[in-house]
């Protein structure tokens, strides 16, 4: 097999190196996990007991001490002094599911405190990403004299500014990356800024541990604060930030409340996904079910809708927002098929280029972050997704492994208004004028980076795994790693050669199924190459050989119980 498929420039390894049996039998039966598990937890660097142990029971003891984190306590204090000093508090986040869950988290915190806040959640069309000076201005009007800011604010030299000249107090917690000069706020709580053992941390994660801070100053009896885990899960897993340590921590015990579903809005959020109260969810339902129903509300509406969902103790009312917020996903679904398909026809005009940057004035601006992700799974290259909003260019970028997004703008900064995000994910403001000259000056800063080349796609095999080694018991153990994600990503296994029995388009001719043949065990199985029906579809593999990268499932259809692949590759056998 070689390790790069020429015609896709898909490089294939497998992790390395193969563990000592001997270690790996004696590692399994002290944990009692199989030795299949525990050879793929071994080669993803748990290599003793204390590894695994704290890996497969990541509880919430294994938190470093708050007093790690500068700044937190001070932050926590100047809040606790607007509380005894009854000043008017308001918290402020962002449109997506993370800012939305951290302006939940306090908003609920200050609640069940008898404390009052005021919640502000920028319209995406009307107000854009982050704090504005006439939101700010009105706020002063309206007595606010503490602001807390969630997810958003690291940018907003000029905002921030104004707030204090304002009287404002500003506490601004966030996680994206910051600029040469930081705002001057009263506080700053970002782990990106300061010496802080969480490294990685969503916004509503940052957020999590202020109000743990603040739990810990206030008079009364302090909350029992692993009841706000759920919100910290759920932003957490739709941030898609690393799943280092910490946040380990904090979603493998978010999910088991999520699991329990006593909020009613994620009771109702459930239920209208089509999962079953007794169904048990990973990060796989809250990231294709849970989360997209509540980013629908920041993309084509009212984040506020997403807001009340999260926060309402009436069940009612949660079944009410609940089918709102699934009649707005199914139109961002509609809504995104459309500009995905003039986005790819567009991209498939510049692949001359190592970037893609696409524009049109008529695209939505809440789902062109999604087309710009959809763009990079198909052609692997880092692309801006561009619209017109109130005369400027605004939209959203993704990138790949080895080019960091955010330093790329950095080095554009003069062309830009405005810009931020991480290193993998990123958003701009431009003048129109400018575009070309963007377009050509990020063309060349991903070829000074990566090289003229088009990059190969990287695929990590966890090992190899033949057919008669597939059971539902060794699948329903691979749940153990829950939660996946990045920096823990489902496993894909290396299958033996294959015969190809038979092939079908399926869905719209968007997919493809297959019926596969293990020739050295006689075992058949289904397999599914998702999204794939374009590029596929045309070309018959059947009768051939073949090597499969996958991950397995268990489906259950009408009481029947089978196993079946999820395709991630396919190399044919010369």
């Amino acid at each position: 097999m070689n390790p790069i498929n020429p015609k896709t420039r898909i490089k294939w390894l497998l992790r390395e190196p193969e563990p000592p049996p001997g270690e790996i039998s004696d590692l399994a039966q002290s944990l009692d996990i199989s030795p299949a598990l525990c050879r793929l937890l071994y080669q993803r660097g748990m290599t003793t007991y204390e590894d695994i142990h704290f890996f497969l029971s990541p509880g919430l003891r294994y938190l470093k001490p708050l007093e790690e984190w500068d700044g937190l306590a001070r932050a926590a204090s100047l809040i606790a002094d607007s509380i005894s000093k009854n000043e008017k508090i308001a918290v402020w986040g962002d449109y997506d599911v993370d800012g939305i869950t951290s302006v939940a988290l306090i908003k609920d915190f200050f609640t069940r405190k008898g404390l009052d806040i005021l919640p502000i959640l920028p319209h995406r069309l009307e107000d854009g990403y982050g704090l504005n000076c006439q939101e700010i201005e009105s706020l002063a009007r309206e007595g606010v004299r503490t602001l807390i800011t969630v997810d958003c604010g690291i940018s907003n030299l000029q905002e921030v500014t104004r707030a204090v000249e304002l009287g404002m107090k500003v506490i601004l917690t966030d996680h994206h990356r910051p600029g040469e000069v930081l705002p001057q706020a009263d506080a700053i709580i970002n782990p990106k800024t300061c010496s802080c053992p969480h490294p990685e941390l969503s916004g509503v994660g940052t957020a999590f541990f202020l109000m743990a801070a603040l739990n810990n100053i206030l008079p009364g009896q302090a909350l029992d604060i692993r009841n706000f885990l759920d919100l910290v899960a759920l932003g957490t897993i739709a941030d898609l930030v690393e799943l280092d340590r910490t946040n380990r921590i904090l979603v493998k015990n978010g999910l088991l409340l999520l699991n329990k579903a006593e909020r009613p809005g994620i009771r109702a959020l459930k239920e209208v996904s089509g999962i079953h109260h007794k169904d048990s969810i990973g990060a796989g339902e809250v990231g294709f079910a849970l989360g997209p129903r509540l980013n629908a509300a920041g993309r084509l509406d009212d984040p506020a809708m997403a807001l009340e969902l999260l926060l309402t103790p009436d069940f009612e009312l949660a079944q009410n927002l609940a089918q709102r917020l699934n009649k707005l996903n199914d139109q961002r679904k509609k809504t995104e098929e459309q500009i995905l398909a003039q986005a790819r026809d567009m991209a498939l005009g510049m692949l001359h280029n190592r970037a893609l940057v696409l524009f049109d004035p008529q695209w939505h601006t809440g789902v062109i972050g999604i087309v710009a992700s959809r763009m990079v799974d198909e052609f692997h290259r880092p692309c801006f997704v561009l619209t017109r909003e109130n005369g400027l260019i605004k939209g959203s970028g993704r990138s790949i492994k080895g080019f960091d997004l955010y330093q790329g703008l950095c080095s554009l900064s003069h062309i830009l208004i405005k810009f931020g995000g991480h290193g993998l994910a990123a958003g701009l403001s431009i003048e129109e004028d400018n575009l070309d000259d963007f377009r050509r000056m990020f063309d060349l800063e991903v070829v000074n980076t990566l090289g003229p080349e088009k990059a190969a796609r990287e695929i990590l095999l966890d090992g190899r795994l033949n057919f008669n080694e597939l059971t539902p018991e060794f699948i329903a153990e691979l749940e153990l790693l829950q939660p996946l994600g990045p920096g823990n990503p489902r496993p894909v296994f290396l299958s033996p050669e294959l015969l190809v029995l038979d092939q079908t388009l399926f869905g719209n001719d968007k997919h493809l199924r297959f019926n596969l043949k293990d020739p050295a065990s006689g075992i058949c199985l289904r397999a599914q190459f998702w999204r794939r029906g374009d590029s596929w579809g045309q070309t018959s593999i059947t009768g051939r050989k073949v090597v499969l990268a996958y991950t397995p499932a268990v489906n259950t259809y009408r009481g029947v119980t089978s196993i079946r692949l999820n395709i991630r590759e396919i190399l044919a056998v010369e």
